[in-house]
């Protein structure tokens, strides 16, 4: 009898303390979330965010002390959560997640500071500046376990979770043969970017080039998700500076062919556009879908006498508007990524071959061939 009631007693403790782990679960409660970094623009999205209860801001790294107090005072956090040093913050904090809102050299840093602690990380687009950097990061997240993301605008497109869903759908298109990608705007500096930002994104080192890897990221996500990770076969690129006086380091168009043996995509990146653009149109053996924007698509295929447009949301197709959500979703355990998925790992160390390629290729004026 009294082997029993320890016996009872044991197992009540063991369902205390069980219960009490599952409770700091982050399915239980807000991801305790830092900031790595806030001279991104992009920053703002998530300083921004009105709060839903999957996030808690801990910790804020920056070492422009001026900068980050300028953002505390516009988005009203606490000058307490600033730190100058990474290491420290994230000792200190103990985040579960961290956002990388510096340049893209620098993600390597942040992922080789958050991995051996276990930290998930997601950062801005693309993944990294060159494919030595990427490797170290895939090897990274593999060896701790981590998850780690890249956001894309695009990502968050209903009409890109409709388009994707059309091609595969083969009664719809046919075989996609084609692939036309426009992502840009009228240039940095022409649309206002802080000098923060403005410094490094048109920095050789810091951003990995110009217009070809901050808008050329894009249609390489695109692309490697719509061909479920493929390896391209080659890659041919040139690029231009037709603002020297702006840009004087870096390129500000490139045009990327990106060849698979059965289709060719074309990305047409640029910091010349008159205006602000994020389109793709995908062209089948029976038909084309053009997704203009967010919400607006062209549509026309056998079946159809005349193009026809639709207006496509959220109620439309699931889709997540918010990658911030994605990410919480994903640490908790509601997603599963596929490996071509447009947030995944290996997706987006496709993609920086992909632009490490077509830098090389605009360089030399050669085509740029993948090995088999």
């Amino acid at each position: 009898m009294k082997n029993f009631r320890k016996s009872i007693i044991v197992l009540v403790l063991l369902m205390v303390v069980l219960f009490r782990i599952k409770a700091q679960e982050p399915s239980q409660i807000p991801i305790r979330l830092a900031i790595a970094g806030v001279t991104h623009g992009h920053a703002a999205f998530i300083l921004g965010r009105k709060a839903k209860g999957d996030f808690n801001l801990v910790g804020i790294y920056e070492p422009n002390r001026e900068l980050a107090l300028r953002y505390a005072k516009t988005y009203n956090f606490s000058p307490k959560l600033i730190y100058s040093n990474l290491n420290k913050m994230l000792d200190s904090v103990k985040p579960q997640a961290v956002l990388a809102f510096g340049s893209i050299y620098e993600h390597l840093a942040v992922v080789e500071a958050c991995a051996p602690r276990g930290i998930h990380v997601m950062v801005e687009k693309p993944l990294a500046t060159n494919v030595e950097h990427a490797k170290k990061m895939e090897e990274l997240a593999e060896k701790f376990h981590i998850y780690l993301l890249t956001d894309y605008e695009t990502s968050w497109y209903p009409t890109t979770a409709k388009a994707f869903q059309l091609v595969n759908d083969s009664n719809y298109l046919g075989n996609v043969k084609k692939v036309v990608i426009h992502d840009g705007h009228q240039g940095p500096k022409e649309i206002g970017v802080n000098k923060e930002f403005f410094e490094w994104l048109t920095d050789p080192v810091q951003n990995g080039g110009g217009a070809l890897i901050d808008f050329g990221c894009y249609g390489a996500n695109l692309m490697t998700y719509l061909k479920k990770g493929q390896k391209p076969v080659s890659v041919t690129a040139v690029t231009r500076q037709f603002k020297p006086d702006i840009y004087p380091k870096v390129d500000d168009e490139a045009t990327i062919i990106v060849s698979y043996p059965d289709v060719q995509c074309i990305i047409q990146a640029s910091w010349n556009w008159p205006f602000g653009r994020k389109d793709m149109e995908i062209y089948g053996v029976s038909g084309y879908i053009i997704a203009a924007n967010r919400n607006t698509m062209h549509l026309r295929n056998g079946k159809m006498e005349f193009e026809q447009t639709r207006q496509i949301t959220s109620n439309d197709i699931s889709v997540y508007e918010d990658p911030f959500s994605y990410f919480a979703d994903v640490i908790m355990g509601k997603i599963k990524m596929t490996d071509s998925d447009l947030y995944s790992l290996e997706n987006n160390v496709m993609v920086v071959r992909i632009l490490d390629a077509a830098r090389e290729s605009a360089k030399t004026g050669k085509t740029v061939f993948f090995e088999k």
